[in-house]
């Protein structure tokens, strides 16, 4: 599918106040709630109805499922049952473990978990089987209403669930997050920070736990006081191994929680612990501090009390800190605020946000190994202007998301290889062309490219103006994004492609020339031969002359000009308004011809006769126009072929078509202006 432009302007964050409805209907939760309550009849989300569809998309049910309501399963069916908490979190029959986690690292937080899973539902006497939750979307929170209807399988629920057999919210919040995606199969694999990112709208740091700094532990510390959500999980060496049980009782490439972190008085000394979930409700780890180990019979009862240490097969369990650097690999962490873990003190942070696409033949120019392209890929200036309070750097993280590519799943879309370089600006406006890129090297980059749905990073750059790339690795790959800038201090940022110019000459009159040149003699014998005795040509008579002229100019290796584009030159060129050139509009046009051969030649680097379309934006703005991103885009959908491709015949088509919409726009502008001064004078 193409992916079209989107408004890059930079934008305030979205506010926590409200959010957007997403029924197809367009009425929210409790119009659509009363509404039910009304008709008394028990709500049926359209938008995501209980059939085969919503649950996969690559394959049949494994089993035959039958979709319940709560109250079809249970007598006495609660929405909440004695508090959210972690032990509500049991995975079922979907590999959405990193989901899991990370919802059971929203029960930590009572303030973040109440935005996300609204507490006013129930299935009291307002029950109308409808409940809705709140996701953060791209600088966007979204109210995400569905029906109560759950897969079920032999009177249980199939996918995830609760350890009270009758309390429904994660299950119902599962159920939400599938509907967003698109499918309950979309949920299959992922990054646990992902989830932490839509429950809070919060920006995401990794660590790798080998190469973690000395102070890790006061890391991870300071980011739970701060209500941060924590996830971490242990590497798989291929896919054989995911899900693989360690001698130890881990699972590898599977998703955990870090719900607790502290420090214990064992035999005298201070012992450092990390609390660890599974998402699975079981299958914990069972070396040193695991529930039954003997080290908590030389704890206290105090002190195992404070910990809520206790021997239950729920999969939470503890560890010894240095047993959990040897064993895990990734830590995940959202963060609330873009607050730096290492540091003690809070500070308020400025953010701006940046929509925009990478568009195959346009916009998608691949990572800098790719020279040709890359230069093409948006671009964004960043101006940091003041220096961080008794530093003489400008700190600032820079997060790039790629936009739905989980509810893409179903149309076979998988997450893109993603990063960005920043580069100093040379200092002038406008978008960086291939030799800037050619002999300069980057200031930053993103650590790595990889396949996650966001890249974040943290950086220290001296105060001046710097400019952005964000890319996919290879070209030619299509997703829209999400660029968001945290600053310290208060950061300028600005699209370099959103201006559009135009800078044409004069246009040339028809005017009588006292000696003709030799190639005018030879037009004009031409023209005669074809025209008659009138000197005026029509579309098809152009056609011929102009394909007969082109034969003979050498360096030329086009295809024929079309009859489409000879009357577009007609359109654009005749004054008299009888669909007909006269010679002396002819050689006007003659000379611009000249000048677009000249540069689709210049651009047409490997000399076949078209140009890539990667290199239209250079080629339009030699002819005059700068283009934003959206015409560049519309233009290439429009002209440029399956190999990215150009002809001749298709950038003549452009140009035309170009001048014709910049004459009629000046001749707005000039009319507007004659309004503005008439009513001045007035």
């Amino acid at each position: 599918m193409p992916y079209l432009y989107r408004d890059s302007k930079p934008r305030p964050p979205a506010q926590p106040g409200g959010a957007r409805a997403t029924h197809s209907s367009g009425k929210g939760y409790e119009e659509l709630k009363q509404e039910c309550l009304r008709r008394g009849v028990l709500f049926e989300d359209s938008d995501f109805p209980a059939c085969n569809s919503s649950l996969f998309f690559g394959e049949n049910p494994p089993i035959p499922f039958i979709w319940k309501r709560p109250g079809d399963i249970v007598k006495d069916p609660k929405f909440i049952l004695g508090g959210a908490t972690r032990t509500d979190i049991c995975q079922g029959d979907l590999g959405d473990c990193w989901l899991l986690a990370a919802i059971a690292s929203l029960t930590l937080n009572e303030k973040t978990l109440a935005r996300v899973v609204p507490l006013d539902q129930n299935f009291g006497p307002d029950y109308a089987g409808i409940f809705h939750f709140q996701f953060w979307q791209h600088n966007e929170w979204l109210d995400v209403v569905i029906d109560d209807r759950l897969p079920t399988f032999k009177g249980r629920l199939v996918f995830l669930h609760s350890a009270e057999l009758n309390e429904f919210w994660s299950a119902l919040l599962e159920k939400a997050y599938a509907k967003l995606n698109g499918s309950y199969e979309s949920l299959k694999g992922g990054s646990t920070i992902e989830a932490m990112e839509d429950f809070t709208g919060g920006i995401g740091e990794m660590y790798d736990v080998k190469a973690a700094p000395d102070n890790f532990y006061e890391i991870l510390e300071k980011a739970l006081k701060r209500c941060s959500m924590v996830g971490c999980s242990i590497d798989t060496s291929s896919a054989s191994e995911s899900e693989a049980r360690t001698p130890f009782g881990l699972v590898k490439g599977h998703a955990y929680s870090v719900t607790g972190i502290e420090e214990v008085t064992y035999r005298g000394r201070q012992v450092q612990l990390i609390r660890i979930r599974n998402p699975w409700g079981q299958v914990e780890w069972n070396g040193p501090w695991s529930d039954n180990s003997p080290e908590w019979h030389s704890v206290s009862p105090s002190e195992q009390r404070r910990l809520s240490q206790a021997a239950r097969d729920d999969g939470e369990f503890w560890m010894k800190f240095e047993d959990f650097k040897v064993h895990f690999d990734k830590v995940e962490i959202c963060n609330l605020t873009p607050d730096a873990l290492e540091d003690s003190a809070a500070h308020k942070w400025e953010v701006t946000i940046h929509q925009g696409s990478w568009v195959r033949g346009s916009t998608a120019g691949g990572c800098r190994n790719f020279l040709e392209t890359f230069w093409t890929n948006p671009q964004i200036k960043l101006h940091l202007t003041e220096k961080d309070d008794g530093q003489e750097d400008c700190t600032f993280i820079a997060a790039l998301m790629q936009k739905g590519r989980r509810k893409l799943k179903k149309l076979g879309a998988e997450m893109l290889t993603i990063g960005y370089s920043i580069y100093e600006s040379p200092g002038r406006d406008g978008h960086l062309g291939k030799d800037f890129f050619r002999y300069h090297p980057s200031k930053a980059r993103s650590k790595t490219y990889i396949n996650l749905r966001e890249v974040s990073n943290r950086f220290k750059l001296p105060p001046g103006d710097y400019v952005l790339i964000p890319t996919t690795f290879e070209p030619h790959q299509e997703a829209d994004f999400c660029l968001r800038i945290f600053s310290e201090k208060k950061a300028i940022t600005e699209d370099l492609d959103e201006n559009v110019a135009i800078d044409l000459p004069e246009p040339l009159h028809p005017t009588p020339s006292p000696q003709e040149t030799e190639e005018e003699k030879q037009l004009r014998a031409l023209f005669e031969q074809i025209s008659g005795k009138d000197m005026e040509i029509s579309a098809e008579e152009l056609e011929y002359v102009l394909n007969g002229v082109l034969k003979k100019t050498k360096n030329i290796k086009f295809k024929n000009l079309s009859l489409i584009s000879c009357r577009n030159i007609i359109s654009l060129m005749d004054t008299s308004g009888n669909g007909k050139l006269e010679f002396s509009e002819f050689k006007v046009f003659w000379e611009k011809m000249k000048k677009w051969i000249s540069i689709f030649l210049q651009f047409d680097v490997d000399k076949s006769g078209s140009m890539s379309s990667y290199e239209l934006r250079g080629a339009l703005k030699a002819a005059g126009y700068q283009l934003n991103n959206c015409l560049l885009q519309l233009i290439v959908l429009r002209y440029s072929d399956e190999q990215f491709q150009i002809e001749f015949d298709d950038f003549l088509n452009c140009l035309i078509r170009l001048e014709n919409a910049s004459r009629v726009f000046q001749a707005l502008s000039v009319k507007n202006k004659e309004f503005i001064n008439l009513n001045i004078g007035e």
